[in-house]
C-alpha cells in the first residue's frame, strides 16, 4: 500500500501567532507600529498576515501606500472569502484591509466581530504571525478582535491621557474577558530613560488597582525620520532602516517569534485549532 504522501501532498500547518495593538487612544503610532512589524517580520523569514481591524475607519493601506481592490467589507456582505480578500504587499506579507466609510463595516456589531474572528479557522493561507492592528477606543468590537488575539501590544506614548486610556483598555479587558497578561510599547519617547519611567507609571497604576502583569516588550524612540515616512507614506523600516526607531521595531519584530502563548485562554480566539496545539497539524492536501 503507497503511504499517505504518495497519494497527496501533506500540507503541515504549524500554529498561528496572533498579536493585537491596542491603545485605547488614537494617535499614538499603533496603526505605524503594526505595519512596520508586519513588515519586519516577513522580511525576517516568517509568512505574516496584516489584518486592519479598523473595520469603518481604515487606514492601514493609506500608510502602505496601497489601494486594494479587495476589502473587509467584501466578506461581510458575502461576496468574496477571506481568502479572496487577501492583498500581497510583500514577499512573504499579505494584508486584509479594511474600508474606510464602508456601511456594513461601520455598522458590524459584536456578533459580525465574533464572526470575523472565527472566519479566520478556515483560511487556508499558512502563515506564522497574524497582525492585528486594531482601531482606537475600547468598542465591543475591538475588544473582541484583542481578546481573540494571543498576544496584546499595548502603545502608550508621553501624552498623560494616552496612559489613562491604556489603563482602561487594560482593566476591561482583565475583568470583563479574563486577560492577565499585557505587553507594553512606549512609542516615541523623548530621551533614553522616557520609555521606562512612562512603562512605570503604567505598571504602577495597574498594580494598585488590578490583578495583571505587564512587561515592557520596547521603547521606540521620536524620531524625525520615522515622521518622515509616514508622511511619504513608506515603512520606517524600508526607508530609514538604520534609524532609531527602524532598530528598535526590528527588535521587538524578532522578539515576537519567541513569545509563548499564554495557557488558561477560555475565550474565542483567532485559529483556534491551530494556536492551542503545540504539536503540528497535518493536512491531506489531494
Amino acid at each position: 500500500m503507497s503511504p499517505p504522501e504518495l497519494s497527496g501532498r501533506i500540507l503541515r500547518r504549524d500554529p498561528v501567532q496572533v498579536v493585537a495593538v491596542s491603545g485605547g487612544k488614537g494617535g499614538v503610532g499603533k496603526s505605524t507600529l503594526s505595519i512596520n512589524l508586519a513588515i519586519a517580520s516577513a522580511a525576517a523569514g516568517r509568512r505574516v498576515v496584516l489584518l486592519d481591524g479598523d473595520v469603518g475607519l481604515a487606514n492601514a493601506d493609506v500608510l502602505l501606500g496601497i489601494t486594494p481592490r479587495r476589502t473587509l467589507a467584501d466578506m461581510v456582505v458575502g461576496r468574496l472569502s477571506l481568502d479572496e480578500v487577501l492583498t500581497p504587499v510583500r514577499p512573504g506579507l499579505s494584508m486584509v484591509a479594511g474600508a474606510s466609510g464602508m456601511t456594513p463595516l461601520a455598522g458590524l456589531d459584536e456578533t459580525g466581530h465574533l464572526g470575523l474572528v472565527r472566519a479566520f479557522s478556515d483560511l487556508t493561507a499558512d502563515l506564522d504571525l497574524l497582525m492585528v492592528d486594531t482601531a482606537a477606543g475600547i468598542s465591543n468590537g475591538v475588544l473582541q478582535l484583542v481578546q481573540a488575539a494571543q498576544h496584546v501590544l499595548v502603545v502608550v506614548c508621553e501624552d498623560p491621557a494616552s496612559v489613562t486610556d491604556a489603563y482602561a483598555v487594560i482593566k476591561i479587558l482583565s475583568r470583563n474577558h479574563g486577560l492577565r497578561r499585557f505587553r507594553v510599547v512606549t512609542n516615541m519617547t523623548q530621551g533614553p530613560s522616557a520609555g521606562m519611567r512612562l512603562f512605570a507609571a503604567l505598571q504602577r497604576v495597574t498594580s494598585r488597582f488590578l490583578d495583571v502583569s505587564l512587561e515592557h516588550s520596547a521603547d521606540i524612540p521620536a524620531d524625525d525620520l520615522l515622521r518622515r515616512a509616514v508622511r511619504e507614506q513608506r515603512p520606517v523600516v524600508e526607508a530609514f532602516p538604520s534609524s532609531n526607531a527602524a532598530q528598535a521595531i526590528c527588535r521587538l519584530a524578532g522578539n515576537i517569534k519567541s513569545w509563548e502563548a499564554p495557557e488558561g485562554r477560555g475565550n474565542i480566539g483567532f485559529f483556534s485549532e491551530r494556536v492551542s496545539r503545540p504539536a503540528p497539524r497535518l493536512q491531506v492536501v489531494r
